[in-house]
């Protein structure tokens, strides 16, 4: 009988680790477990080399989801991580065990989970765009991941979409498409929007001040038939429709899928048929994220998998 090879899957986030034991096809064949992140470096490399010793017998090789851009030979997390301790980008992951240990950005790991079993299944290439306070993306195209020269491509989040200078993005530079797109974006559109649309005087949140109006408040007020909410959200989406569409330019996928926290509330059809009428290169499917906050673990472990063929 052959042995299936099977992975630790192990995703780093701000605040939790979450792991299990993941195959090749992302069939998840343990418990899912949970643990907070600790506060250091040092910490959090025990952590995962106690959580690698727990499941040892049980795997075949270890792979990690992490935030931030991740080295060429998979070792390393390079870049800053805001959410993460300051000396994080001095661990060399392969020392965790005598195990091959893989590390990927979570980005990239949530492309490949989508496009082996979520919505992205059966799908040539596959772009994905993850909506959240930032917005992260990634390419899965005829069974690889693509990642630039230094593993660091798709930071779509960055993809200028004004050349003006309007708006000051997080990262300081201006008008970058996740100060629009992102669930930070929606919250800047709403700030401009109470400070020019004449829907604001008759709004639920007219006696607000601009800057306390929350992303929540404005997905709630849409949900209430609001009309200086819908706008800003009409707003929101033509600004997150004219990102996707420069993408499937470039990279012609034939699927799109959207994931993370704003995606919800977001109509795909429409956002299909709007994509599909303006771009120049085929048309394209796009869907929500079915593996959502699996796809990091579950990612990980195939990639890593991939490593021992």
């Amino acid at each position: 009988m052959t042995h299936t090879k099977k992975a630790l899957g192990i995703d780093i986030g701000g605040t939790k680790i979450c792991y299990g034991i993941v195959d090749g096809n992302g069939n998840i064949l343990s418990e899912i477990k949970k643990t907070s992140t600790p506060k250091t470096a040092q910490e959090i490399f025990n952590t995962l080399k106690n959580i690698i010793e727990e499941n040892y017998k049980d795997i075949d090789v270890i792979g990690l989801s992490s935030a931030g851009a991740v080295n060429l030979e998979n070792t390393r997390v390079v870049s800053s991580t805001p959410n993460l301790p300051s000396g994080y980008n001095d661990i060399d992951f392969s020392t965790l065990s005598d195990k091959k240990v893989y590390v990927e950005n979570d980005a990239n790991c949530a492309v490949v989970a989508e496009a082996v079993m979520g919505a992205g299944k059966g799908y040539h290439t596959v772009l994905m765009a993850t909506i959240g306070t930032g917005i992260g993306g990634g390419v899965f195209s005829d069974g690889q991941l693509f990642r630039g020269s230094k593993g660091n491509a798709l930071e779509v989040g960055s993809m200028k979409i004004f050349a003006d200078k309007r708006q000051k993005c997080t990262c300081g530079r201006y008008d970058c498409w996740e100060s629009y797109a992102s669930g930070t974006g929606l919250k800047n559109c709403a700030i401009t929007g109470a400070q020019n649309y004449e829907e604001f005087k008759t709004s639920i949140y007219k006696d607000k001040k601009p800057q306390d109006i929350t992303t929540y408040d404005i997905t709630d007020g849409v949900e209430k038939n609001d009309a200086f909410c819908i706008r800003v959200f009409e707003q929101w989406l033509y600004y997150m429709f004219v990102g996707l569409v420069s993408l499937t330019d470039i990279f012609n996928p034939d699927c799109i899928v959207i994931s993370g926290g704003m995606c919800k509330f977001i109509d795909v059809q429409k956002m299909e048929d709007n994509i599909n009428k303006e771009s120049v290169v085929t048309n394209v499917k796009v869907k929500i994220a079915q593996t959502e906050n699996l796809a990091g673990m579950i990612g990980a472990s195939i990639l890593a998998l991939k490593q021992l063929n």
